[in-house]
């Protein structure tokens, strides 16, 4: 049996769907999840990793950890990650982060100490670093939708985003395929696109013009504020206005364990076009 956190997201729902397609018993956890958010046969679990008393299985063969939010800033990565030490292997979804911004409280030693919790629990391990995921571009679904037209900074910045299915098969595959423990894998898109052209995939998926605006650091972050904490949006903002060249390189990891290569922003977009009609 295979337990996902965090099954309600952009990764977990889509790996939850792999793993029962592929035949693998699995609890699906969330803070909310009620059982028509999983398919038939998947047992539907609601827990707060952040407690300790949290109604986790007993018994897993396996675990898909994913630590964000208020649980990534203020948990204790040794108490959340305890629970699953008993488990057969541990694959966690951190971030790139850890590797080039060392020094971010957020992206870097916030996801690092989770790595080290998982190194330390005694369970097989496989650590995933995924750099910026392609399903951010979500953010632009209302302006998109109510006047054709998108805003954000360092429209002329390339990175390499990720589609988050992307990250889900590699993750199904490392969770029940042998050769992957105690390895840690950074996953990117297969080109680096800037945000000016990710809004004009976005456009032609929908088949409509939008107009593209450029923001401000300072406009943005304000934004971004709205939903996430300070230290994670000034990362954030690091990361997409001066990456690293790390950063914007496209990692080989998901063809080398997928055998094929990863999705183009464009297709994702394409794959989402109802959400911005």
């Amino acid at each position: 049996m295979i337990v996902v956190t965090g099954a309600t997201g952009n990764v977990g729902r889509t790996l939850v769907r792999l793993l029962v397609e592929q035949g693998h018993e699995v609890t699906a956890v969330a803070r909310r999840i009620a059982p028509a958010d999983v398919p038939h046969g998947v047992r539907a679990l609601t827990a707060d990793l952040a407690q300790p008393a949290a109604r986790l299985p007993v018994m897993a063969d396996a675990v898909f950890l994913l630590v964000g939010g208020d649980l990534m800033m203020t948990a204790d990565p040794a108490a959340v990650v305890a629970p699953f030490a008993h488990y057969g292997n541990i694959v966690l979804l951190s971030s790139q982060g850890v590797v080039t911004r060392p020094d971010s409280l957020s992206h870097g030693q916030a996801f690092a100490a989770y790595e080290q919790a998982v190194m330390d629990s005694g369970a097989d391990w496989t650590i995933l670093r995924p750099g910026g995921f392609a399903s951010n571009a979500y953010a632009w679904a209302p302006s998109v939708k109510a006047s054709r037209t998108i805003s954000a900074p360092f429209g002329d910045v390339a990175l390499p985003a990720i589609d988050p299915d992307d990250i889900a098969a590699v993750a199904a595959v490392v969770l029940t395929r042998p050769g992957h423990t105690k390895a840690a894998y950074e996953l990117t898109g297969p080109a680096s696109t800037t945000p000016l052209q990710r809004a004009a995939a976005i456009a032609d998926a929908i088949g409509e013009e939008v107009t593209f605006t450029h923001q401000t650091r300072e406009q943005a972050r304000a934004q971004m504020l709205t939903f996430m904490p300070g230290p994670v949006a000034d990362t954030t903002l690091d990361i997409i206005g001066t990456p690293t060249p790390r950063e914007q390189t496209v990692s080989p990891d998901v063809e080398r364990i997928l055998g094929r290569p990863a999705t183009t922003f464009a297709a994702w977009a394409r794959r989402n076009a109802a959400v911005f009609a």
